[in-house]
This record gives structure tokens, sequence and C-alpha cells, in this order.
């Protein structure tokens, strides 16, 4: 019997920087960013004041929440708050213009 388990972290990414960070299952985006030495604007901390906002241009993230501090159109085009964001495969993430 085979059992499949989730990496412990992917690999994280942000634009246009191009900088890396181990982004970690059992946290959120921010945390690992942090973590990973990278500066990402922040400030709540629970998804609601929207300054730490990005764009998920690849990867999947879930949340351990009721949606947060987006619309449903942002959430269409795959806007995401690391704060609260969870990953759940590599991702690479941009800072909106």
């Amino acid at each position: 019997m085979s059992t499949h388990l989730a990496p412990p972290f992917f690999t994280g990414q942000t634009l246009p920087e191009g900088q890396s960070f181990d982004a970690w299952t059992e946290q959120p985006l921010l945390l690992s960013m942090e973590a990973g030495g990278l500066d990402w604007p922040s400030s709540c901390r629970n998804g609601t004041c929207r300054t730490c906002i990005g764009r998920l241009e690849s990867g999947q993230v879930c949340y351990q929440i009721d949606w947060p501090g987006l619309s449903a159109e942002e959430k269409a085009e795959g806007y995401v708050l690391p704060c609260v964001a969870y990953p759940r495969s590599d991702v690479t993430l941009s800072r909106p213009d």
C-alpha cells in the first residue's frame, strides 16, 4: 500500500524580482516569504486590509478561513492574499501594478 505524503514545502518565487523562497505548507505564504528574507508589503495579517495582495501567476493555494478581503472578480483574475494563503504547489506571485 502506497501512502502519498505532501512535501513539507514547495518552491515560491516573486515577480518581477525573481526572488525565491521556501513556501512551507503549514504556514501562510507571507510568513514563508519573510522567513526567506523577502520584503513583501503587509499590515493586518488576517486577510482584511489587502496590503499584501498579489497575483498568483502559477500554482495553487488554499485558505483555512472563508474567502477573505477579495471580490469575486479579483479571485477570478488570480489575486490572493499571501497573509492567509497556504501553498498547495510551487507558486509564483507578482505584485500588482
